[in-house]
């Protein structure tokens, strides 16, 4: 079993910028311990030279301080550091694979504020870190058991810059479009959150024809997601009908999530993604096992509709980290979250927002349809959410008659294709409550039925 996480969270590491955990201080041990691990898990190099790590950033201001430190950890451990500056964390992964490199890292917090900043970790094939290796360099930072190793003279690390990483990204990010096939004729407002997609996302896009309207493309270290990307999507919505354009498309700061908005103005989350792409995957034959993997947050509707298509849907906690997880141990090639981190295994290895937004602009081109009317595959379920306020966190099944009426509902809401998720918050004193069905007034009823008899045991 791992050892409890001290700075590793589900994501790397991730905090406000100088302070702990995300400081110089703390980013220097981090590479230093990175550089150890990844020259030892194997003991000849990828490229048959020196142990090598990719070192990616987004565009926030403390990056710079971050990446020199990171940087100088891995240099005075006898690892080279290949800088590839600000590019989409799915670019990072791609060009450590690409470089064949030992390892790569990008400096992000993804969709969190300016002011907020992280470190990712990627495998040589530009899959994210598992548990024992995360647990074995979050103990190098704080035992100090790499303190006495000192490479000198030419045994030290050298760092070089790579001029063509922005370039081996756009061919990588083409090249899940099929070939002949072009944007022309289609007008795309892109929003890349000032952040890592800057230049990449519009570049692809105009690079197969499209007409392409730019927002969010003027970092300044400090506008990250500020009023802007797929945090703020009402934004694209609203231009996108000005611009009279097909598509939209937002991303986060890291360009590792995607979310649409078709012709009418219409936001396209996850979810939508997810019932196009699988739908189309099962028509062509190519989703493998004939599965798509979501979370728990995702609508029951797309489970019935994937399932009426002769597909199945296997659920995970929360997290893209956790989705990859199951898609990795089953061979499943299409999986993601509500919230627009999708990954086409066919194509890369993590969430990419702009390789997600292509398969739609295939899909698109390939029937000629609207956005619109491509997204009413689908039907959303009715959602009802209930929270209840407790003095104390009683397990459900200590409670007198919960565990009866839980499972009358489960039965009676699964009989039409809908489910029911019951937990305590984690932050909150509070029962959560969901229910999905196809029958809005029946969720009321045993919502009412089922929280009336939370208050009455364990309610304020």
């Amino acid at each position: 079993m791992s050892s409890p996480k001290k700075i590793f969270g589900t994501d790397g590491v991730r905090g406000t910028a100088n302070i702990e955990p995300v400081t110089a201080e703390t980013a220097l041990k981090l590479g230093r311990a990175a550089g150890h691990v990844f020259k030892n898990l194997e003991s000849r190099s990828r490229g048959h030279g020196r142990h090598r790590i990719v070192l990616g950033k987004d565009t926030r201001l403390s990056g710079y301080m971050l990446e020199n430190a990171i940087s100088s950890g891995i240099l005075s451990m006898g690892v080279d550091v290949l800088f590839i500056g600000p590019l989409p964390t799915p670019g990072v992964a791609y060009v450590t694979r690409s470089l064949r490199a030992d390892a790569g890292i990008v400096i992000t917090a993804s969709h969190n504020p300016y002011a907020d900043n992280g470190i990712k970790f990627f495998h040589a094939d530009g899959y994210k870190l598992d548990d024992k290796i995360e647990d074995r360099i979050e103990h190098l930072v704080f035992s100090g058991e790499i303190e006495t190793i000192r490479p000198t003279a030419d045994a030290i690390g050298k760092a070089v810059r790579i001029d063509d990483a922005l370039g081996r990204y756009i061919e990588y990010a083409k090249a899940s479009f099929p070939r002949g096939l072009t944007l022309e004729g289609m007008r795309v407002v892109v929003d890349c959150a000032h952040g890592a997609a800057y230049r990449s996302t519009p570049s692809v896009l105009l690079e197969l024809g499209a007409d392409v309207v730019v927002y969010g493309d003027r970092p300044d270290g400090m506008n990250i997601n500020r009023n802007c990307g797929s945090m703020h999507p009402q934004n694209l919505c609203r231009k996108v009908v000005e611009h009279q354009a097909h598509l939209g498309i937002a991303h986060d700061g890291d360009a590792d999530r995607v979310l649409l908005c078709d012709e009418m103005g219409a936001l396209i989350d996850g979810d939508d993604i997810l019932a196009m792409a699988g739908l189309d995957m099962l028509a062509r034959g190519t989703l493998a096992g004939k599965t798509l993997v979501s979370t728990i947050m995702s609508n029951a509707g797309l489970e019935a509709v994937i399932t009426e298509a002769g597909g199945r849907v296997v659920r995970t906690a929360v997290g893209d980290k956790n989705v990859i997880d199951e898609m990795l141990r089953n061979g499943f090639n299409l999986g993601g979250e509500q919230s627009g981190h999708l990954i086409f295994r066919d194509y890369s290895s993590t969430g990419d927002g702009l390789v997600s937004a292509l398969q739609i602009l295939r899909i698109m081109k390939e029937r000629d349809k609207p956005l619109s009317q491509l997204a009413r595959c689908w039907t959303r379920f009715p959602q009802l959410v209930t929270n209840v306020r407790v003095r104390e966190k009683i397990p459900f099944e200590d409670l007198d008659g919960l565990a009866r009426l839980v499972a009358e509902a489960e039965t009676a809401l699964k009989a039409q294709g809908g489910r029911l998720l019951l937990r305590y918050s984690g932050t909150e004193p509070k029962a959560r409550l969901l229910l999905e069905g196809r029958d809005a007034a029946a969720l009321e009823v045993w919502s009412k039925r089922i929280g009336d008899v939370i208050q009455a045991q364990i309610g304020e």
